[in-house]
């Protein structure tokens, strides 16, 4: 019998241990987790090979920190809405309890007692007016809105790294465009030394070129430190190191990329963007929920039904004592009377709530439309600017080549000649800068259609 009765508690220990044990398992017996870690990361050799735009984007979807925080909070939303489903299936709980006694009385042997009990009891709610059923359709919603505003933020980290992309690209580019403005005013500078050791000019004329020779290269360091602060930026989107070297690939040249691959008005844009923003699907989303929230809190201020059982065992552990085993089952009716006004406070203040949603969801609508509006105005502001930059461009290479071949036979003054070289070298830049401007204000307008 003892050996039976050390049996039958290591029995109820493992039990006891089981049951703890299993709200530990990575169970997902409801399968709410759904969302998918980015993939088909690349692992592209940084700084040694070309890369692309495309490129740059996939290894800034796999590693970019604001996107990895976004996505847990995709995965937390999950988890609460397997929480909220589980409140259909009933609740289980056990306890035991094992003490040890000594009683000795005068004149008698003491009397030792280890008695020892187990319960395991059942409730399962039933029907609470919709309480339970509200709670669950507001953490779905709750876990949509979570993956819109993952997907917003996967929009606007591509954005980012597109926009960063093209200002490295611009950096790179006047670069070069000063470092051959810097040849040309040498090359000035080299003339007027010359003319004026013929003494065909006088010194202020090898000063004023050589100023401006020195200024030139003086734009030459500025624009190498722009382009490494564009580089950090480009580094710091694909989470590696501000000194990371880039070797990037420019974009293609076998199409006019600089013009839209849609016909719409900006009034149709606009309405476009209020259905395909993930933006708006997001608030839309916490809007339901919170209509749910006054269910829930409507119901809390109603009866509920439960089911019940208990079953219970119970032993002194002594052979001249029996033990005990117990059970019973029933249905609860819970009807709440009083609770101090609090059930119509809180289904006072989950209205308010709603109405915040839904406000927020019309100032989102607003900001959004002023988005494809402010971005569609920049867009047709730079596609215009290109244009004329080139015209301005083609004039000043004519004019500098004028300028300097009349400088050489006598019939230019050296101030003309340096003032046809500063007009070339800002209309190099601001071409570069305003093809770059229109591809990046193109994105732009893309992310506030939704359609990026």
């Amino acid at each position: 019998m003892k050996q039976q009765l050390v049996k039958y508690r290591a029995m109820f220990v493992g039990c006891m241990l089981a049951l703890v044990a299993v709200p530990a398992l990575a169970l997902d017996p409801f399968s709410v987790y759904r969302a998918k870690a980015p993939t088909d990361c690349l692992d592209a050799k940084i700084g040694e090979e070309a890369i692309d735009l495309i490129q740059l984007i996939q290894i800034g979807i796999c590693n970019n920190p604001t996107l990895s925080r976004s996505y847990m909070s995709v995965k937390e939303s999950e988890a609460s809405y397997g929480a909220s489903r589980s409140s259909y299936l009933p609740d289980i709980t056990a306890s035991a309890g094992l003490n040890a006694s000594h009683q000795r009385e005068q004149g008698e042997h003491g009397r030792q007692e280890e008695p020892y009990e187990a319960n395991v009891a059942l409730s399962w709610l039933m029907y609470d007016f919709g309480g339970r059923s509200a709670q669950v359709d507001q953490m779905k919603a709750y876990l949509d809105a979570a993956q819109f505003t993952y997907n917003a933020t996967l929009r606007d980290t591509v954005l980012s790294i597109t926009t960063a992309y093209f200002d490295l690209l611009s950096a790179e580019e006047v670069l070069k465009s000063a470092r051959t403005s810097e040849a040309s005013f040498k090359k000035s500078y080299e003339e007027s030394v010359r003319r004026f050791e013929l003494g065909l000019v006088s010194a202020s004329d090898q000063l004023l070129a050589k100023t401006t020779y020195e200024q030139s290269r003086l734009t030459v360091v500025q624009a190498e430190n722009a382009v490494k602060q564009n580089a950090g930026v480009l580094a710091v989107l694909l989470n590696l190191p501000p000194d990371t070297p880039f070797t990037l690939a420019p974009p293609p040249k076998d199409r006019d990329i600089t013009q839209l691959e849609t016909d719409m008005t900006v009034s149709e844009m606009m309405e476009v963007a209020l259905t395909a923003r993930p933006e708006m699907q997001s608030k839309r989303s916490t809007l339901l929920a919170a209509e749910k929230a006054i269910d829930i809190a409507r119901s809390e201020g109603l009866p509920s039904v439960s089911a019940t059982a208990r079953a219970g065992y119970d032993d002194a552990w002594k052979h001249r004592t029996n033990y005990q085993l117990s059970s019973s089952i029933g249905v609860s009716l819970s009807i709440p009377i009083f609770m101090g006004f609090s059930n119509t406070y809180n289904v006072s203040a989950a209205r308010f709530r709603y109405n915040q949603a839904a406000l927020d969801l019309a100032a989102t609508a607003d900001d959004i439309r002023n988005q494809v509006w402010s971005a569609y105005q920049n867009y047709q502001t730079a596609i215009s600017s290109y244009a004329i930059t080139q015209k301005a461009l083609e004039s000043a290479v004519e004019n500098e080549r004028v300028a300097f071949a009349s400088y050489q036979i006598g019939q230019e003054s050296i101030l003309n000649l340096l003032t046809a070289g500063s007009q070339l070298a800002t209309a190099r830049t601001d071409v570069i800068v305003a093809f770059y401007g229109v591809l990046t204000s193109k994105s732009t307008l893309y992310r506030a259609i939704g359609r990026f």
